[in-house]
């Protein structure tokens, strides 16, 4: 799959529904205690580790940035759609908000505590996922934490519609925890903990809990 090619249907796709996506998922944690739990002991993961810039990449209109953020947490968005960054800016204006893409991240190398990726992988490709994973170890500092959500299955389909009604075009892929966790030992992670659930957030999702090797 092109490269250029997926990640521009994907920024287009967001920059469309971003109006409609804030509105739908602003308060979806209220509704997951389990997913709660988990961001909040990430929390105390990266503060018990000294504290210090925490990145969630793909972040959409920011609400797990802000969550984060009330928990003691120096978080910060970045995610590929100008539009739903703008909304993330208008939300949440004391954060720290900015376009990129995790297929090239442009952050030092060690630069963050950690590091989230809240059901973002899910628009990567296959053959992408291991070059994204080696960014995200790049800029976590040695024995950093990283959260991952995902949406558990074997198969892929093609978003056409979406969050209001909108019309997109992206791939939604769903993996295996066994594989994820593959991709991250070879991309020099640890995995440490994980869990399979159902919620608002996911039909079928996995929560997992890695953290990056010296």
């Amino acid at each position: 799959m092109n490269t250029e090619g997926w990640l521009a249907d994907t920024r287009i796709s967001y920059d469309t529904v971003a109006e409609s996506y804030a509105d739908l998922v602003r308060n979806l944690l209220d509704e997951a205690p389990y997913e709660r739990a988990a961001l909040t002991l990430f929390a105390d993961m990266v503060r018990a580790s000294g504290g210090g810039p925490v990145a969630d990449v793909g972040c959409g209109t920011g609400r797990i940035t802000a969550y984060l953020h009330q928990r003691g947490v120096q978080a910060f968005g970045i995610d590929l759609s100008p539009a739903m960054i703008e909304v993330a800016q208008r939300d949440y204006p004391a954060l720290r908000f900015e376009v990129g893409s995790m297929t090239d991240l442009g952050l030092d190398e060690a630069s963050v505590a950690g590091l989230v990726a809240w059901y973002s992988l899910i628009h990567i490709p296959d053959d992408e996922v291991g070059p994204v994973l080696a960014h995200f170890r790049r800029v976590i500092r040695p024995g950093g934490p990283l959260l991952l959500g995902f949406h558990v299955g074997s198969e892929t389909r093609l978003k056409t519609q979406g969050y209001g009604g909108h019309p997109m075009k992206v791939h939604v892929h769903r993996r295996e925890p066994a594989q994820m966790e593959t991709w991250l030992n070879q991309a020099g992670f640890a995995v440490e903990a994980q869990t399979i659930l159902k919620s608002p957030e996911s039909a079928l999702g996995a929560i997992l809990f890695a953290r990056r090797q010296p």
